[in-house]
C-alpha cells in the first residue's frame, strides 16, 4: 500500500523531541537549525526547560498544544520506543528518529528496533529511520538535520543510506550551487524505505530527478515494481555501494558461480529503469544534466572546438560512448565554409582555431546547434588571451534557449575557467575539465530518452505442465535429493523447452533397450548428483554405437565406482547424438533480494573461459528475453559470421522466456543450469541439465 508522506516531508508544524540548550549536543543543532529553517510552528520537548531559542518546550508529547505534523526524535534509544507510543496516541503520525543505538549497535538495539516497527505498526506512523541524520524538505523550508549546512532549492530529491555522505554532499553541493528539493539520509529503513520515498518524490512537482545512495534494498519485488513506474516519468540516478559479493555461499551451477550481488542489482536496475552511477561524480553530473537539460532527440552530436586536440578527444568519447559523430547537412557545410576561416576544419568536430574571437565561435554554434543532423552540442575550449570564458559561457546560454537541445562544455582551464561558472550555473549548462566527462554526460540523457521509449510490457502467459514439475520437485525433496540433472529433463520438457530424445537406464542392459530407438550412435552420461563435470572423470561417452552400448555402460559404471566409491549412482542417461550446434547456457540462480536471476551466455567451455554473460531477473517479457540474447558480446557469432548460417534466435528467445517463467512459478528451484543449449539455423535443443531445490522455497 503506498504511503501518503505529505506531513513527514511538508509538514506545517515540528517538534524537536529532546531539543537541547547545551551547544555541541545533536538536540541543540537540530533543533537550532530547525528554527533556523523553518517558518511554521516550531515546539521543542524537553522537560528541562520552558522556552528554547525563543521557541516553547513543553514536558512531554502530552503536552504539546497540538498534535504537529512532524515529530524529530533525538533521544537516548532505550527511551525512543515509549516517545513513539506517546506520539501515536497524540495523533502525530510522521516521525523522524535521529537517535542511534538501534540493529546497528547489536541485539538488543536490534530487540529495540523491532519494538519500534510494532508501534509504528501499531498507530500507523511514518517513522524515517532510527539513526538518520534527518531530513530537508526546500519547498517548505525546514532543515531537520544536525548537517552544519542546509541545502539550496532545487529539482533534485537524494536520499542516501549514509548520514556522513549527505553531510558531505551538502558541503559540496553549496560549492557547486547544486539545489535539492529533498534531502533525506534513511537510516536502517526500520519502516520507511527507499521505496516509500520512490512513490513520494514521483508525486512532488517540484522533483524532476530521484537521486539515491543505497548499500542494499529491502524489499527487492516492491523496489522494481514501483521503480518501473516512476522511471517512466521520472529519471532515477543510484550509486550503489558494496560491488563485491559479502560472504560465500555454496553454488553448484555455472550461473550460482557467476551471479553475484552485484549482478543481481545491475539486472534490477535495467529492468526498473534505473540510471546507475558507478561513482559520486557520476552520480551528481548525471543528476544535475538530467534535470537540467532538455532530452535530446537523438544520438547525433556536434562538437565545436577552438583547440584540435580537444576536438579529437571529445569524438574519440563520443564513439566510446555509444553516441554518433554527427554529419551535417550539406547547407551547414556550405555556410561552415563560408564563414570560417579556409585553415579551419568544417566537419564534426568543427575546429575554428585558437585565433577565433567570440563572434567565430558564436556562428559556429549557431550554425551547428541548427543543423537537424545534430541531436546535442559539445563545446569546447582551452584557454586563449582573446577570448574569455564569460563570452563562451553567454553564448552558450544564448545558444541553449534558442536551440532547446543539451549544451554540454568542456572549458580545458583551471582558475580561468571560474568567471564562466556562474553564467553557465544559470543557464543549467553542465561544465567539465575533461571533454570525455561532457560527452558522457550526453550519453545518460539519451539513456534515459531510451528508458523512456522503452515498452513496459508485462511477462505473457505460457502454455505449461506445472503439476508435472510440481510432482518432480517434491519427490526430490522428499527424497533428500536436492541436486538433479539429467533425470530431471522432463522438468524442461514440462515448461515447453525442446529437450534431446533420451531415457535413464538404471542398468547397462536397460541401457541397450532405450539406445535401439535413438539412432545408430548415442550418448551416454553417468547420472550422479555428487559428481560435479562428468566428462572430466569419464562419466560422458560421446557416439557409442548402439550395439555396444550394453558393454559400454558397464565399462563406465566400473569405473565411475572405482573412482568414487561411495558416491549415488542413479543410472545412465542414454540421449539421442545431435550434429554439432552452436552452444548457449541458459541458466537461473535465486538472489536474496530480488529473487530468480536469468543468465544467458555462451555454452560449453567459453562460459567458464570467457565469461560472455548477461542476467535478468525474472519473469521475463518477450521483449527482455530478447534483450538479454542480443546484450551478450558473442551475439554476432549467433547470428551467423562469415557466411556461416546463423541460429534459430526466435525459438532461442523463447527458451530464455520459459526458462523465466520456470524460475518464477518455483521457489523450491534455486539454481538451474541448461549447458549446453544447441542451436541449429531451424530449432533450439537442450542437451544437459543440473539443478538445485531445496524444500524451503528459496528466497
Amino acid at each position: 500500500m503506498e504511503r501518503n508522506l505529505e506531513g513527514l516531508l511538508f509538514p506545517g508544524s515540528v517538534a524537536v523531541i529532546g531539543a537541547s540548550g547545551t551547544p555541541g549536543k545533536v538536540g541543540h543543532a537540530l533543533f537550532a537549525n530547525v528554527v533556523a529553517s523553518f517558518a511554521g510552528p516550531v515546539y521543542a520537548v524537553n522537560p528541562k526547560y520552558t522556552e528554547l531559542l525563543g521557541r516553547p518546550c513543553v514536558a512531554s508529547v502530552e503536552k504539546l498544544p497540538e498534535p504537529v505534523d512532524l515529530a524529530v526524535v533525538v533521544i537516548p534509544a532505550e527511551h525512543v520506543a515509549g516517545v513513539l507510543k506517546s506520539c501515536g496516541e497524540r495523533g502525530i503520525r510522521n516521525v523522524v528518529v535521529v537517535s542511534a543505538g538501534f540493529k546497528e549497535a547489536g541485539e538488543e538495539g536490534a530487540k529495540r528496533e523491532r519494538e519500534l516497527v510494532e508501534i509504528a505498526q501499531r498507530y500507523g506512523l511514518n517513522v524515517l529511520g532510527p539513526n538518520v541524520l534527518g531530513l530537508i524538505s526546500t519547498r517548505v523550508g525546514l532543515n531537520a538535520t544536525f548537517a552544519p549546512r542546509g541545502a539550496l532549492p532545487g529539482e533534485i530529491a537524494f536520499m542516501s543510506q549514509s548520514g556522513a555522505f549527505c553531510t558531505s554532499v551538502l558541503d559540496w553541493a553549496w560549492h557547486e550551487g547544486l539545489g535539492f528539493s529533498h534531502f533525506l539520509s534513511l537510516g536502517n529503513k526500520a519502516v520507511l524505505t527507499e521505496v516509500d520515498f520512490l512513490s513520494a518524490f514521483a508525486r512532488d512537482p517540484q522533483t524532476r530527478v530521484i537521486v539515491a545512495y543505497l548499500e542494499g534494498v529491502s524489499d527487492g519485488e516492491a523496489f522494481i515494481r514501483t521503480a518501473r513506474e516512476v522511471t517512466k516519468e521520472k529519471p532515477v540516478v543510484v550509486l550503489k555501494a558494496g560491488r563485491a559479493e559479502a560472504g560465500a555461499r555454496a553454488v553448484s551451477s555455472h550461473t550460482g558461480t557467476m551471479a553475484g550481488a552485484d549482478q543481481a542489482y545491475e539486472a534490477a536496475f535495467r529492468k526498473a529503469g534505473i540510471i546507475r552511477a558507478q561513482n559520486v561524480e557520476e552520480l551528481f553530473d548525471y543528476a544535475y544534466a538530467l534535470a537540467k537539460q532538455p532530452l535530446p532527440k537523438g544520438r547525433r552530436v556536434g562538437i565545436v572546438t577552438n583547440a584540435g586536440g580537444a576536438g579529437v578527444m571529445a569524438a574519440d568519447a563520443v564513439e566510446w560512448e555509444g553516441l554518433e559523430v554527427a554529419r551535417f547537412t550539406e547547407d551547414t557545410a556550405r555556410r561552415l565554409a563560408d564563414r570560417m576561416p579556409k585553415a579551419a576544419n568544417i566537419y564534426n568536430p568543427v575546429d575554428i582555431l585558437g585565433d577565433a574571437h567570440a563572434d567565430r565561435y558564436k556562428e559556429a554554434v549557431r550554425l551547428v546547434a541548427g543543423d537537424p543532423n545534430v541531436d546535442m552540442v559539445v563545446a569546447l575550449s582551452a584557454p586563449v588571451a582573446i577570448l574569455t570564458f564569460a563570452e563562451l559561457a553567454e553564448i552558450l546560454a544564448w545558444a541553449r534557449q534558442k536551440f532547446e537541445k543539451p549544451f554540454v562544455c568542456s572549458f580545458m582551464a583551471g582558475k580561468l575557467g571560474e568567471e564562466a561558472e556562474e553564467l553557465l550555473r544559470k543557464a543549467g549548462i553542465p561544465s567539465f575539465f575533461d571533454p570525455a566527462r561532457a560527452v558522457r554526460t550526453l550519453r545518460v540523457l539519451c539513456d534515459y530518452l531510451e528508458i523512456q521509449r522503452r515498452p513496459r510490457e508485462e511477462p505473457r502467459p505460457l502454455a505449461v505442465d506445472r503439476a508435472r514439475v510440481e510432482e518432480i520437485v517434491r519427490r526430490a525433496i522428499a527424497e533428500d535429493r536436492p541436486r538433479l540433472g539429467l533425470e530431471a529433463m522432463e522438468v524442461l520438457s514440462a515448461y515447453g523447452i525442446p529437450t534431446a530424445r533420451g531415457g535413464l537406464a538404471r542398468t547397462p542392459e536397460e541401457a541397450a533397450q532405450l539406445a535401439q530407438h535413438l539412432g545408430e550412435k548415442v550418448v551416454l552420461k553417468v547420472v550422479s548428483s555428487e559428481i560435479s563435470h562428468k566428462s572430466d572423470v569419464g562419466g560422458v561417452l560421446v557416439g557409442v554405437e548402439s550395439e555396444r552400448v550394453e558393454e559400454a555402460a558397464a565399462m563406465m559404471l566400473r569405473q565411475i565406482r572405482r573412482k568414487f566409491s561411495d558416491a549415488r549412482l542413479e543410472g545412465i542417461f542414454v540421449q539421442e547424438l545431435l550434429p554439432p550446434g552452436r552452444e548457449v547456457i541458459v541458466g537461473m540462480v535465486r538472489d536474496p533480494t530480488f529473487g530468480p536471476l536469468v543468465m544467458f551466455g555462451l555454452g560449453g567451455i567459453h562460459v567458464e573461459v570467457l565469461r560472455d554473460v548477461a542476467f535478468a531477473v525474472a519473469p521475463l517479457s518477450p521483449g527482455e528475453a530478447e534483450d538479454l540474447v542480443h546484450r551478450i558480446r558473442g551475439f554476432p557469432i549467433l547470428k551467423g559470421v562469415r557466411g556461416e548460417p546463423g541460429v534459430d534466435v526466435p525459438r532461442l528467445v523463447e527458451v530464455v522466456e520459459r526458462l523465466g517463467r520456470l524460475a518464477a512459478d518455483f521457489k523450491e528451484i534455486v539454481e538451474l543450469d541448461i549447458n549446453p543449449l544447441l542451436c541449429y539455423p531451424d530449432k533450439v535443443v537442450a542437451v544437459d541439465l543440473r539443478l538445485t531445490v531445496t524444500g524451503e522455497e528459496g528466497t
